[in-house]
């Protein structure tokens, strides 16, 4: 009996499924018959359908803006300040004085030794800049060179002298020390303005778009990318017996033209292309430390020339041989 049942129902079904076949005068039917009615006709005249289209452009849009933003990188890589204008630090009693203060904290957390930056690169940056070929490195040069003139007619033939006191930081992740409130600061921010002008003259594009803000770095964290992944921040506790140090000041001499990526200076001081002396009582200062030295060589000299004639054996040498020079004139004559 459940043999019979399952066989009616199989015959039901096979009966649906006859009676559900499309008519031969049904329009699905004759499109069915056409030729190539099957083919896709985008595959066949290159059109697609709406969402397509829309899921097509979408990922246009996402590719170009990619692209845009690789361009942008690369174009922000490229444009990336590579050379700028340095005031160095040579005050002895300035660098050691931060020498102090790096030993402490490396002392205390021996990572940041990785962090500090050596006393013979340590600067004052004016102006930064990117230059692309060594052209615009001779065009630069030209425009430190004019810019002397302009520095001289701001500074008046005085000394400007630049106090040091007290450590700040960014963010605690680069510590730097600060300038002395003072009226040679605002000089030293119209000297960068003046410069930055006459840079951009010659079609460089010096200077950034945020404030001018004076400091002297001598401990960053992104000097080592390991570091920075092991230290986030730079605890203030490691220098806080510093934090209103006075350090010294900074006679205004001498402004280079350096470069961030070429091979620095042994001294740590990096590649300068060009520089410039300031200050006409320097240049006077620079003359008689010049000639001091030139009178240190020859006092050093006379005092040897002293020695060799307080010495026994020479003296004897000495009036032997004037004794001989005595006698061969006396035969001389007697001949």
């Amino acid at each position: 009996m459940q043999e019979k049942k399952i066989i009616r129902k199989k015959k039901k079904r096979t009966k649906i499924r006859k009676g559900s076949q499309t008519p031969p005068d049904s329009m699905d039917y004759l499109m069915a018959e056409i030729p190539f009615a099957s083919t896709d006709t985008g595959d066949e005249f290159g059109t697609t359908s709406t969402s397509e289209v829309c899921f097509k452009k979408r990922r246009k849009r996402t590719i170009r803006s990619k692209t845009e933003d690789d361009d942008q990188t690369k174009k922000k890589k490229q444009d990336q300040p590579n050379y700028f204008i340095s005031l160095p630090i040579t005050n002895p009693k300035i660098t050691r004085g931060i020498q102090a203060v790096q030993d402490i904290v490396v002392q205390k957390d021996h990572r940041l030794s990785q962090a500090m930056v050596r006393c013979g690169s340590l600067h004052i940056t004016l102006l930064v800049m990117h230059l692309s070929s060594e052209e615009e490195v001779g065009t630069a040069v030209g425009a430190l060179l004019e810019s002397k003139d302009a520095v001289e007619e701001l500074l008046q033939g005085k000394h400007l002298d630049l106090s040091f006191q007290g450590i700040d930081d960014y963010r605690n992740e680069v510590i730097f020390v600060k300038f002395a409130a003072s009226d040679h600061t605002a000089a030293l921010t119209e000297i960068s303005e003046t410069m930055k002008k006459i840079f951009q003259e010659k079609g460089i594009l010096a200077g950034e778009n945020r404030a001018f803000k004076p400091h002297l770095t001598f401990m960053k964290l992104s000097k080592s990318p390991r570091l920075r992944k092991q230290v986030r921040k730079i605890d203030p506790h490691l220098y806080e017996n510093f934090k209103s140090h006075y350090f010294g000041d900074e006679t205004l001499y001498r402004l280079d033209l350096c470069s961030m990526l070429k091979k620095k200076q042994p001294n740590g001081y990096y590649h300068c292309e060009s520089s410039i002396m300031v200050g006409k009582s320097h240049e006077s200062d620079l003359i008689k430390k010049a000639l001091y030295r030139e009178s240190l060589a020859l006092f050093s000299k006379v005092n040897k020339i002293k020695e060799l004639l307080s010495n026994p054996e020479t003296r004897m040498k000495i009036n032997r041989e004037l004794f001989q020079d005595r006698q061969t004139a006396v035969i001389k004559k007697s001949c």
